[in-house]
């Protein structure tokens, strides 16, 4: 398949539901965002944030929908919650999503080999996890029976201020006293000591072997929920462990800025469609 991406493109998006994994709590859904347009089209899966434990596959939907008319085939989907299950359960569910959309792709005109994924937030620290250990057998615990040998490697990553390091974000929250957000790490992490184990920031200290996908980070400055200087710590361990990881701050923005439309949400998306252009450019040149 050849696909060609050009951010500039306008494309009417048709939107629709389907069931993509069977839970015994309950139902998974997808989103999808096509493009009516000629294709095939680059693929992206979307996993919403809520700190491990509010939300769903409508969280980002704007940006998932001007994401899309530019030609993009993009997946929302939804994660268990810490109340269904604590980590590393929604990280399961991520991988899972990852292999199911690469053998569903080709039914809605995209392109698997072009798999990327956006993660906000919560959704970002699941994001990175699954994409560096996409092949870690807690991730891969749910089977995908029509297509067994597909695997959750994907061409690059997109998180938009993820919980690079758990633990520091826990000890943010303890410090502005923000009650919420300390349950809500304390019911996703149990037992306590996986924070320390599902934390992409310490993996990389750990010096693990792991896979490092082109991965770009999007910071508002003002965020007192995830520090600028705690995600400019993950992107330089990213870098020495020889990974590619583009860093963007953007001013006078907080912690989900890019939910309200205005002028630093356009610029994001504008970069995250050019950012997606160069990783399809360089697999189509790599293929």
């Amino acid at each position: 398949m050849t696909v060609a991406y050009h951010p500039s493109r306008e494309c009417e998006v048709k939107v629709w539901d389907v069931e993509y994994r069977k839970d015994p709590a309950r139902t998974l859904m997808a989103r999808i965002y096509q493009p009516q347009a000629a294709g095939p089209f680059p693929v992206l899966l979307d996993l919403h944030g809520g700190a491990w434990n509010d939300q769903d596959r409508t969280a980002n939907a704007p940006m998932d929908e001007r994401l899309a008319a530019s030609g993009i085939l993009v997946v929302a989907i939804d994660l268990r919650r810490a109340h269904e299950t604590p980590y590393p359960g929604s990280v399961a569910d991520v991988n899972y999503g990852v292999r199911w959309l690469k053998h569903k792709a080709r039914e809605w005109n995209g392109d698997p080999q072009t798999l990327g994924a956006l993660g906000s937030s919560s959704g970002g620290h699941e994001l990175q996890l699954c994409a560096m250990r996409p092949r870690d057998r807690r991730y891969s615990a749910h089977p995908l029976p029509e297509a067994p040998h597909v695997d959750a490697t994907l061409a690059y990553v997109v998180v938009r201020s993820p919980i690079s390091d758990p633990l520091a974000r826990y000890e943010q929250a303890k410090k502005m006293q923000r009650e919420n957000l300390i349950k809500a790490s304390e019911a996703y992490f149990k037992p306590w000591e996986t924070i320390f184990e599902g934390n992409p920031q310490r993996i990389l200290e750990r010096g693990e072997p792991v896979t490092l996908p082109p991965m770009f980070v999007l910071q508002g400055e003002l965020d007192d929920n995830v520090l600028p200087a705690v995600q400019e710590k993950f992107v330089a361990a990213y870098r020495k462990a020889c990974g590619e990881i583009d860093y963007e701050l953007f001013l006078g923005c907080e912690h989900r800025w890019i939910i309200n439309p205005g002028p630093q949400t356009d610029r994001a998306i504008d970069m995250i469609k050019a950012f997606i252009a160069k990783q399809v450019c360089r697999g189509a040149s790599s293929g």
